[in-house]
């Protein structure tokens, strides 16, 4: 099952939401390399697009747009790992995306995989709320807020009621900085791209493959070793990965994946 948006609309959107990210590389290269990317969809040509889309991120032209033109291009090709995978660093990017949200949920379904395997890390969950309501900026600004009260109450005569409402905005602020601050503590997870990603029992090419990954799934990064990881699958297999096969959800993908 592909994703539905229609192609020529959602890269328009995507062009635009993308140029702020551009910042991070010479503009007016990374804005032509992504039209041209753009076209390349438009006219089927997807492993042209998934090149440059792949080019531009590790670059570090990144928005949420990019990887949703990603994710149209791999769902086109029939690659729907790679598309839950792009559409998963998408939703890390902006939270508050629903069209995102709604996706994931699409392509989790045509993959077969129920909700919780594309969800081992509950803390994960936890920093996207955090991030989708910007619960650090609240935080900030409640402390900072209680501070300012704690002056004014020194500083001004008279009873000192501004001390107690500092004492509920620190109360306040304290627990809006404790949900960000619990999400910090979350493994890494990545999502297996490739059907039939095999696991190995040492980061070797040469090494034994012990079990099969599920296209899709999200499993939790162990360890990290040069164009290996070590993952642990649902059914509590541990073993090393090719990086090619499983990406990461919570970094850009490096040039050599």
């Amino acid at each position: 099952m592909g994703l539905r948006r229609p192609a020529a609309t959602l890269l328009a959107l995507g062009l635009a939401a993308l140029t702020p990210a551009f910042a991070h590389a010479q503009p007016g290269v990374a804005e032509e390399r992504f039209r041209g990317a753009n076209e390349a969809a438009r006219s089927g040509d997807y492993p042209k697009a998934l090149s440059a889309y792949a080019a531009l991120a590790a670059s570090g032209a990144e928005s949420a747009s990019l990887y949703w033109n990603w994710a149209q291009s791999a769902s086109a090709r029939g690659a729907q790992g790679e598309a839950l995978w792009a559409l998963l660093r998408a939703r890390e990017l902006d939270p508050t995306d629903r069209a995102v949200a709604r996706d994931v949920q699409r392509v989790r379904e045509a993959l077969n995989l129920d909700p919780a395997e594309i969800a081992p890390e509950p803390l994960a969950a936890v920093g996207r709320a955090a991030r989708r309501f910007r619960l650090d900026l609240l935080a900030a600004s409640l402390l900072l807020a209680s501070l300012l009260a704690q002056v004014f109450g020194r500083v001004r005569p008279g009873p000192r009621q501004p001390g107690r409402a500092a004492g509920v905005l620190l109360a306040l602020g304290l627990l809006a900085a404790t949900v960000p601050f619990a999400a910090s503590f979350a493994r890494p997870t990545a999502a297996v791209v490739r059907r039939g990603a095999p696991l190995f029992e040492s980061a070797s090419p040469t090494a034994e493959a012990t079990a099969t990954l599920r296209e899709g799934e999200v499993v939790p990064v162990l360890e990290a070793s040069g164009d290996w990881l070590r993952v642990e699958d649902g059914a509590g297999a541990r073993g090393w990965a090719r990086t090619a096969d499983v990406r990461r959800i919570d970094a850009a993908p490096s040039a050599r994946d």
